[in-house]
């Protein structure tokens, strides 16, 4: 196997003219950080981060965010950007991840693009409908009612308006039950309504993709509760503790209602004993994954990799070895 490629190989421009970049895509817990440290370490790309959740500074252990260590040997991009307090969106992931594509191209890397939020590789891939901007006054609002009511009831409201994304929401689904309620309030059309009429945009890349998920999701499971253990043994509480300490965060933010941390947050809120706690994170996180396994069945044009298969990490080193070098095309 080569290793580290020169800039007219690393850059994939072959076929259509357009350069070559590499979506690998996998559930929370699947071992994507550790693969994408390996293809760096080898093949030379560069990481562009695609996690909702670790754009923010401040949340690194809930979300597994990489060490100082990795981060030396494998650099990642649209990590650590945004204080949690802030808003961050698709539009605007897909807006930053091509500058750093194009930055990362124009150096004769190759993208490797790395995460678990499906809606920011769908939107990176296909582009955005045009919807409305986000409302602080009328998010406030629905979060409010939220909190005497509970979203299943905002959710119920939402059927009555927009009965199929209620179909595509879970019930407890707070962030997209919001934005979906939002859009029907700024608008008067139906979310699913604009999202239908949306015109894909390209993607000015060739992807090739590789899907790494357990052919076993017991064993998936099984990770995704020790990791959660290892989470809370190395101060997830702590952590989450110093974020409510600021004063200016609350647990309606989108940075708050991220997998892990509103457990805790609700932990610190007197919910629930610690026991507790654990409990309804782990199985949060369990749902969390079987939400991204479903997206990633959609995906159909992939390559995909038993995360569990101890040769994994070189059965995927030599597919993208291969697919660098031109004899696999793009799906």
């Amino acid at each position: 196997m080569s290793h580290r490629r020169g800039a007219d190989q690393g850059s994939g421009a072959k076929g259509d003219g357009r350069p070559l970049a590499i979506f690998l895509m996998g559930p929370t817990a699947s071992g994507k950080t550790a693969l994408a440290a390996e293809v760096v370490g080898r093949l030379g790309c560069a990481i562009v981060s695609v996690d909702s959740a670790m754009v923010y500074r401040g949340m690194d252990i809930g979300t597994a965010k990489p060490g100082p260590d990795l981060l030396a040997r494998a650099p990642h991009r649209l990590i650590d950007i945004l204080d949690p307090l802030e808003p961050y969106s698709a539009a605007r992931f897909r807006d930053d991840a091509l500058r750093e594509m194009h930055a990362i191209a124009a150096l004769g890397r190759v993208p490797l693009l790395v995460g678990g939020t499906g809606l920011y590789f769908r939107a990176l891939e296909r582009g955005l409908s045009t919807l409305p901007q986000a409302n602080a006054e009328i998010r406030r609002g629905l979060g409010g009612e939220a909190l005497a009511v509970g979203w299943p009831r905002l959710h119920a409201r939402l059927a009555g308006v927009d009965p199929l994304a209620a179909v595509r929401i879970h019930p407890n689904d707070a962030q997209r039950i919001q934005r979906a309620l939002e859009v029907w309030m700024l608008t008067g059309h139906p979310m699913s309504e604009l999202l239908a009429d949306h015109q894909p945009a390209s993607l000015p890349f060739r992807v090739v993709k590789v899907v790494l998920a357990p052919a076993d999701r017991r064993t998936l499971h099984e990770r995704v509760a020790r990791r959660f253990r290892a989470m809370v043994d190395a101060g997830l509480a702590e952590e989450v503790g110093r974020l409510r300490a600021r004063g200016d965060l609350d647990p309606q933010l989108p940075s708050m209602r991220a997998v892990g941390y509103r457990q805790v947050w609700a932990y610190l809120e007197g919910e629930g004993d610690w026991t507790e706690m654990v409990r309804r994170g782990i199985t949060a996180t369990r749902q969390l994954a079987k939400r991204q396994l479903t997206w990633l069945r959609g995906e159909e044009a992939a390559a995909r990799f038993d995360c569990v298969d101890p040769g994994s990490t070189d059965a995927v080193l030599t597919f993208l070895d291969r697919a660098l070098s031109g004899e696999i095309s793009e799906r």
